[in-house]
This record gives C-alpha cells, sequence and structure tokens, in this order.
C-alpha cells in the first residue's frame, strides 16, 4: 500500500505547492485593489462582488467536489484576503456559539473581527454608532415566522440591509454530564423553546423550560449548573463543554433562520438580488390591493409580504416587504416610485443580493 500511496502523495504535495503560490498571487492582486480602494475611500467588503464570485465558482465547478464546498472555501480566501486590507468587525447577538455569529462566518469567512452583543437592540446600536461595520441580526425562522424585534428595529434604523444568509437551525439539547439526572431547568431563547415545543411536551414535559437571552448563553449557564440543560448549537455546547443529551429535537427538520445584513453600505446589482421596502396605507377599502398594484404592473415579483401593528392605538399596520430585484433595475425603480406616491409610509431598507443557500 506505502509503495502505491507514495506517488500519489507526491502528486498532492505538488499541487498544494502550486495552490501555496497561486493564493499568494491572488493575495498580491488583492492588495493591489485595496490600494486603489484606499485611494477613493471605497469599502473593503462588497457583498455584490463576493456573490458575483461565488456564483461563478459554483456555475463553473466540474466536480467532484460538490459546489457548496467549493464556494466555503473561495469564501475563506475571500475572507484572508479582504483581512490583508483591513479586518472588518461584525457586530451579532452574543455570546460566542450563537447561530448569529454561525451566520456571521458564513456570510463574511471567519478573517473578521466578531463582536458579539447581549440583545439585538445592541446590535444595530454597535453598528449605528461605528463599532461595527456590519451587524448580523435574525430576520425570521422557517417554523417560527418573524423575529419582531428585529423588524420594529428596522423601521427605526438609518442602516440599510447590504446582505442575507439563510442558515439550517439545529438545535442539540444538551448538559454539563450528557444526561438529565438531576437537571431540573431547560434554558434556551424563546424561539428555540417554540421550535423544539413538541419535542419536549413528548419527552420532559414536567421539567421547567426558561427563556433566556440566547442559546450560547443557556449553553454558558449549563455548562456552570448540572442541574441545568441548554438548547443549542453543538458548537456552543462543545464552546461550554457540554454532553449531548439528544441532537436535532427541533420539530421540523428543515428549521432554517435568515439573517440580514445591516450597516451603512448600499450596494450595486450582483446580477440576482432583492429589495426590502416597509409600506404603510391610507385606510381606506381596498388600500393594500391598490398600493400593490404597481408591482404587477411593472412585472415585480413579490417574494415575502409581512406585517407589523404601528403601536400607536389605531389598528394600523406596517407592511413588510421583498421584492425579486434590485432599485437600480428599471422595473424595480418605475414600481417603487409609484409605491412611494401611493403609500402613507415608505421606507427602502436595502437592495441586497440573495442569499446563496
Amino acid at each position: 500500500m506505502t509503495d502505491k500511496l507514495k506517488p500519489l502523495r507526491e502528486k498532492i504535495d505538488a499541487i498544494d505547492a502550486q495552490i501555496l503560490t497561486l493564493l499568494n498571487e491572488r493575495a498580491k492582486v488583492a492588495q493591489e485593489v485595496g490600494h486603489v480602494k484606499a485611494e477613493t475611500n471605497a469599502p473593503v467588503f462588497r457583498p455584490e462582488r463576493e456573490a458575483q464570485v461565488l456564483r461563478g465558482v459554483a456555475e463553473r465547478n466540474p466536480g467532484p467536489m460538490v459546489s457548496f464546498d467549493v464556494q466555503t472555501i473561495f469564501r475563506e480566501i475571500m475572507s484572508a484576503c479582504r483581512a490583508l486590507e483591513k479586518r472588518v468587525t461584525v457586530a451579532y447577538l452574543g455570546p460566542a456559539g450563537t447561530f448569529s455569529e454561525q451566520a456571521v462566518y458564513q456570510q463574511f469567512g471567519t478573517a473578521v473581527e466578531g463582536l458579539p452583543c447581549a440583545s439585538i437592540d445592541e446590535v444595530f446600536r454597535a453598528t449605528e454608532a461605528g463599532t461595527a461595520e456590519f451587524g448580523v441580526v435574525p430576520v425570521e425562522n422557517s417554523s417560527e415566522g418573524a423575529i419582531n424585534r428585529t423588524l420594529d428595529l428596522m423601521l427605526q434604523t438609518t442602516l440599510l440591509i447590504s446582505g442575507e444568509v439563510a442558515i439550517p437551525v439545529h438545535h442539540s439539547l444538551m448538559s454539563k454530564t450528557g444526561s438529565m439526572d438531576g437537571v431540573k431547568v431547560i434554558c434556551a431563547h424563546s424561539q428555540a423553546l417554540a421550535q423544539c415545543q413538541v419535542w419536549l411536551n413528548q419527552n420532559y414535559p414536567n421539567i421547567e423550560r426558561r427563556a433566556v437571552a440566547s442559546n450560547a448563553e443557556a449553553a454558558r449557564m449549563a455548562g456552570d449548573d448540572p442541574a441545568m440543560a441548554a438548547i443549542a448549537s453543538e458548537i456552543a455546547g462543545t464552546r461550554y463543554k457540554l454532553g449531548v443529551v439528544k441532537p436535532h429535537i427541533q420539530d421540523d427538520p428543515h428549521n432554517r433562520t435568515r439573517f440580514a445584513i445591516i450597516g451603512q453600505l448600499q450596494t450595486l446589482p450582483s446580477g440576482k438580488d432583492q429589495t426590502s421596502i416597509v409600506l404603510a396605507v391610507p385606510n381606506k377599502a381596498g388600500a393594500v390591493y391598490q398600493l400593490l398594484a404597481p408591482l404587477a404592473k411593472h412585472g415585480v415579483s413579490m417574494t415575502r409580504f409581512e406585517s407589523r401593528p404601528a403601536r400607536m392605538g389605531t389598528w394600523e399596520y406596517y407592511f413588510y416587504v421583498d421584492v425579486e430585484g434590485h432599485i437600480h433595475n428599471e422595473s424595480v425603480a418605475k414600481a417603487m416610485a409609484e409605491l412611494k406616491d401611493e403609500a402613507a409610509f415608505f421606507k427602502l431598507l436595502g437592495s441586497y443580493p440573495v442569499s446563496l443557500t
């Protein structure tokens, strides 16, 4: 076997040497790009450009590597090259080990400075203040729907959405010992408790459930107290030295959460984009139907429609709408102009590349 493996390993070593040379050649070109950007004060992170690169490598991938893995490799290459210009700081709902942190790395790669925040509000504040260039906030879950606090803050902020990322959410029940012996409380974020409600009712109906700020915080608490168990990602469990009682306890096996990338950046078209807006309508019959008519008129497809109370005590609502296309696309621009004229309230949240996953 050694005789057969030796020439193959030598071939791999030679290929690795070529890859290393090419990686550093790419890094040098990236540094030149950084110098040009510095002259014009252009942003280091361009989500539309990186989305184009990642889509391109997937389209050109001949195999046998699957495209998702190829994209992961290229995302890390771009992240490392970007860090040669400047290490971007990204705020997220902490502590370390949350799905929000996972979304940061899924979007930016690992060559970034993560800034864990105690709440979604704090993510917005840190990004607005410039402590972080970008923030990552949960927008909706496939099982439980919209994250209302994020929607409310989107209405108030001056920040724009510059990207989105969707990740699978796998919840595991964990404890310090890896068993439920002596456990009196199961902790998790309220969304995670809701996403695992059926399983918990069937298996541990009599154990107290306690909502905490995040799943990672639940894992940290369980790591300190053997009377507590946590529902969290196995990444968080590893970080806080927990044993897995039962993996994948979410009621929906296809459970996913969509995150928005927020910041001061207004992205350019990438070729496959989405535009998010908030609307309010005059209080009259047929107002919502009439308001959305410009989308059909200009052939713009609506992909999401979510309502939130205006909290003004008058039973009025804000409508959060996602449509296909970028605001710079002619059809979208015309539809948005007409919507703005018809709406009692109109706010553009951003145009940005759609998630690759």
